[in-house]
C-alpha cells in the first residue's frame, strides 16, 4: 500500500517566498546603488544573468565535479536504485538521477533545477557506514528535499549571495577606471561605497540563506520520517554520521567545505570555527531529538500528528 505524501511543507514554502523576496529586495538597492554611483549596471545584469543560466543548468553537474560524483546504473548499484525507486513511488515523486562519489566521508545531497531535472548523490562512505533501513531514511531525507523544492531556492539564492562578491572586485576595478572621469577623491568614495553596499548585502544574504538552510533540514527531516514512517531509522542514520565525521581528517573535510549547505550532515572539523558560528544546519542533537519524538508519537498510535 501506497503511503500517502503530505505535500510540501507550509513554513518552508512561506520561509522561502519570504527569503527570495527579501534576497530580491536587497538586490533591486544594490543594482540601484550602483547605478547612483555611475557603474555600469546593464554590464553587471549581463555578467549576473550569465552565471544566473550557468547555476540553474548546470548546478547538479557542478556539484558532482565538486565531490567528483558520477552518476550510476540500477546494474552497477542495484540495491541503492532500487531504495530510491521504492521511495519515490510512495511519495508520487519521478525518479531522480543517483550518484555515487567515492569518498570515505559519510554524507549524501540533492541537486538539481526541478523535480523532474534531480540527482541524488550519496558517497561510499555512507554506504558503507549504515544499515539499509538507516541508508533509506537518508534518501528519503534528500527525496524531501526534492519534494520540497528548496533545493532549487538555495541554488538560487546562493547564487546572488555570491553576486555580492562579484561586484565588490568589478565595482572596485570600474571605479578605478573611470577615475578619468573624475577627480581623485570621488573614485576613492566611489570605490568605499560599493565595497560598503557590497559587504552590507552579502552580509544579509548569508545571514537569510543561513535562516533559510537550518529550517529546510528540519523540513527535510519531517518529510523522511513521512515518506519511511520510520523517523527513528533517520535519527540512527544521523547519530552514525555525526559520529563518523568526526574520525574524516580534517583536509577532507575543509575540501567539502564548499557543499555544506546541500550536505545532510555539514562537514566541519570538531573544535571552534567560523563555521560552527555560521552553521547551515541545525544541531545533530537537535534534530535526533525531533525525530525520536515522532518515532514515539508514532509508538503511540498518534500518526495524524506528525
Amino acid at each position: 500500500m501506497a503511503r500517502r505524501w503530505y505535500g510540501r511543507d507550509s513554513g518552508l514554502s512561506a520561509r522561502m517566498g519570504l527569503t527570495m523576496f527579501l534576497l530580491g529586495a536587497i538586490y533591486v538597492a544594490f543594482i540601484a546603488v550602483l547605478i547612483a554611483v555611475g557603474l555600469s549596471a546593464v554590464l553587471i545584469l549581463v555578467i549576473a544573468a550569465l552565471f544566473m543560466l550557468v547555476q540553474l543548468f548546470f548546478s547538479d553537474k557542478l556539484a558532482l565535479a565538486s565531490m567528483r560524483a558520477r552518476v550510476t546504473t540500477p546494474e552497477e548499484y542495484p540495491e541503492l536504485h532500487a531504495m530510491v525507486e521504492r521511495l519515490c513511488q510512495l511519495s508520487d515523486l519521478p525518479k531522480p538521477k543517483v550518484a555515487v562519489a567515492d569518498t570515505d566521508m559519510p554524507n549524501a545531497f540533492a541537486a538539481g533545477r526541478s523535480q523532474k531535472a534531480a540527482t541524488v548523490c550519496v558517497t561510499t562512505g555512507i554506504m558503507s557506514r549504515l544499515e539499509p533501513r538507516e541508508l533509506e531514511g537518508v534518501l528519503a531525507h534528500e527525496l524531501a528535499h526534492v519534494a520540497n523544492r528548496d533545493v532549487i531556492v538555495m541554488t538560487v539564492a546562493s547564487f546572488l549571495a555570491t553576486v555580492a562578491g562579484l561586484v565588490i572586485r568589478f565595482g572596485a576595478y570600474s571605479g578605478m577606471v573611470g577615475g578619468g572621469r573624475r577627480d581623485g577623491d570621488n573614485t576613492v568614495a566611489v570605490f568605499f561605497l560599493v565595497l560598503l553596499v557590497s559587504i552590507v548585502v552579502y552580509a544579509l544574504s548569508f545571514l537569510l540563506l543561513r535562516a533559510l538552510s537550518r529550517y529546510r533540514e528540519y523540513a527535510a527531516d519531517r518529510g523522511a520520517a513521512i515518506m519511511t514512517g520510520a523517523p527513528a531509522q533517520l535519527a540512527s542514520a544521523l547519530t552514525k554520521i555525526s559520529g563518523a565525521m568526526s574520525r574524516i581528517p580534517t583536509k577532507d573535510l575543509r575540501a567539502a567545505e564548499g557543499m555544506n549547505a546541500f550536505f545532510i550532515m555539514p562537514a566541519v572539523a570538531k573544535g571552534f570555527s567560523l563555521s560552527s558560528l555560521f552553521a547551515t544546519h541545525p544541531p545533530a542533537e537537535k534534530r535526533i531529538a525531533r525525530l525520536m519524538a515522532m518515532q514515539a508519537q508514532i509508538d503511540s498510535g498518534a500518526r495524524e500528528s506528525l
